[in-house]
């Protein structure tokens, strides 16, 4: 039998996936969910309560029956993905789990393509989408009524009208004729229903609503189907082959490519030099100038070097070309990534005398990670130039350690580690007469009350002017986070173990001005 879907162009044969009506209902049921767990509330594991219930509405109302037992297993690789945010709500965490949604979603549907690089490109696609997919499915679904006309969702909503109708009659006669039914109707508070349409909690709603949708009915974006291939669109006229331009081959030759690797290595051993003399020698650098600042000037403009290294690169062992078929141009091109990797290795360690001579920011650990990523990158252009791969192989390795870095800092407690860095690493220039940057240690927020605690015992701040001040922030941030851990909406892994430790050491200023946080 064929079944005609409310939202498709047409029928579809054989399918079996829920109609319109279906995917509506669960949409409205999730708005309502989302509006019991986010709205003016905090976030925390209620987030992956809504991705476990829209994923739920996925199987049940976007899931062929054939196909609902393999949706059942790739559940369990949601949960793997959703993992952070139960460690900690972060925008790390929240991207994840956004892209895991999509890809489950895509998935279950069996829209999903095999290969890692198409798929990041189709679930990207998708989380792009998201928001213009419900307008176009009512407009379809208004023409198909018209056609058939009849109305699905009217007659879902129509079989209720007598019952709930009736239904009132019948209670508001009971009222009248029972005082304790009467007395049951008084505790309602009617004028309460009108809170819940503030104009901010309906553009929540709606918003809320239109962001389901995309997950219900997924589909990738419009541009990307403009770019697709066009022998899936129709037949295609054979292209009449093009004359090279001399200057073209000229300019991008082997011939051109040899020359430009050769100078480009010239170039880099300088530079490679100096760092190995300068940062990992030990030499003396000229007067004037300190390993700060040194440190400082090359740690980023050199990570740009190296990225438009490796476009370069790719540029000349680009897929289909000769280029990289030349012994010459291959061996040059190992040993400029090599003295690529090494420019950021070295870009790391200048970032590592930086930090230690000042602080350690976000900022700066995102920098690590970066230079951490390209340098892996190089790593794969190597691997990619060597075992003959594709572009679109790069690309796929690429995303897997992309993934795999986040989903790794998705567990890592940022605010934690850079105080206790800093705590424990005194900056240089602390050491020479300027103060500890308190105010950044506190403003990491919650994280880093562990690290503050050690702050105010520790010998810098027995005597330090800022003590009163921080043990205050101390106490206000712990009563903040206290008190919004008293919803169980924010309940994390994190703030669960944070919250113990608060309870265990509950700190007290002393007369004396020193914190007490000894265990209790």
């Amino acid at each position: 039998m064929t079944v005609i879907d409310a939202t498709a162009r047409g029928p579809i044969a054989g399918a079996t996936a829920p109609a319109f009506g279906a995917k509506l209902i669960a949409a409205v049921g999730l708005v309502a969910a989302a509006d019991y767990l986010f709205f003016e509330r905090p976030l925390g594991i209620s987030v992956v309560v809504f991705l476990t219930l829209t994923a739920a509405a996925i199987i049940l109302t976007a899931v062929p029956r054939s196909k609902k037992a393999l949706a059942v297993k790739a559940s369990g690789v949601l949960a793997l993905a959703l993992l952070p945010l139960v460690e900690n709500v972060s925008g790390i965490s929240l991207v994840l789990g956004l892209a895991a949604i999509a890809a489950f979603s895509l998935f279950a549907t069996g829209r999903l393509r095999r290969g890692v690089s198409a798929a990041v490109r189709q679930i990207s696609g998708s989380l792009l989408a998201v928001a213009f997919r419900f307008l176009p499915d009512l407009v379809r679904w208004r023409l198909v009524r018209r056609r058939r006309k009849t109305s699905p969702i009217f007659g879902i909503f129509a079989v209720w009208i007598v019952p709930l109708g009736l239904g009132a009659v019948f209670v508001l006669l009971f009222g009248i004729a029972n005082p304790v039914v009467e007395s049951w109707l008084e505790r309602i508070e009617l004028w309460r229903l009108l809170d819940l349409l503030s104009v901010e909690r309906n553009a929540f709603w709606v918003l809320t609503f239109v962001f389901i949708w995309g997950f219900l009915r997924p589909r990738i974006s419009w541009f990307q189907r403009i770019r697709a291939p066009r022998e899936l669109i129709g037949p295609v006229r054979p292209r009449r082959e093009k004359i090279a331009v001399p200057i073209g081959r000229a300019i991008f030759g082997d011939a051109a490519i040899l020359r430009a690797l050769i100078v480009f290595n010239a170039i880099f051993a300088v530079e490679t030099g100096l760092d190995i003399a300068y940062l990992w020698g030990g030499v003396a650098l000229p007067e004037g100038m300190t390993y700060a600042a040194y440190a400082h000037r090359g740690a980023y403009p050199l990570i740009l070097t190296a990225l438009l290294a490796a476009a370069f690169v790719l540029a000349a062992v680009r897929d289909g070309g000769d280029t990289g078929r030349s012994v010459t141009i291959r061996a040059l091109i190992y040993v400029w990534t090599a003295q690529n990797v090494m420019l950021v290795i070295s870009s790391m360690l200048r970032l590592d005398l930086y930090v230690a001579a000042y602080s350690l920011t976000y900022w700066r650990v995102a920098a690590f990670i970066w230079m951490g990523m390209v340098a892996v990158g190089l790593v794969l252009i190597i691997l990619r130039i060597a075992l003959g791969r594709t572009n679109d192989w790069l690309m796929s390795a690429n995303f897997a350690a992309l993934g795999a870095t986040l989903y790794a800092c998705g567990f890592v407690n940022f605010a934690a580690l850079i105080a206790n860095w800093n705590v424990d690493h005194p900056p240089e220039i602390a050491r020479v007469g300027s103060s500890l940057d308190v105010g950044y240690i506190a403003g990491l927020g919650a994280g880093a009350l562990p690290a503050i605690d050690r702050l105010l015992v520790s010998p810098a701040g027995r005597d330090a002017d800022w003590v009163h001040w921080l043990a205050g922030r101390r106490e206000d941030i712990a009563a903040a986070h206290l008190s919004r851990m008293q919803d169980w909406r924010a309940w994390t892994f994190r703030n669960w173990r944070l919250m113990r430790y608060l309870h265990q050491h509950a700190a007290t200023l002393q007369s004396d001005g020193q914190m007490d946080v000894s265990g209790k």
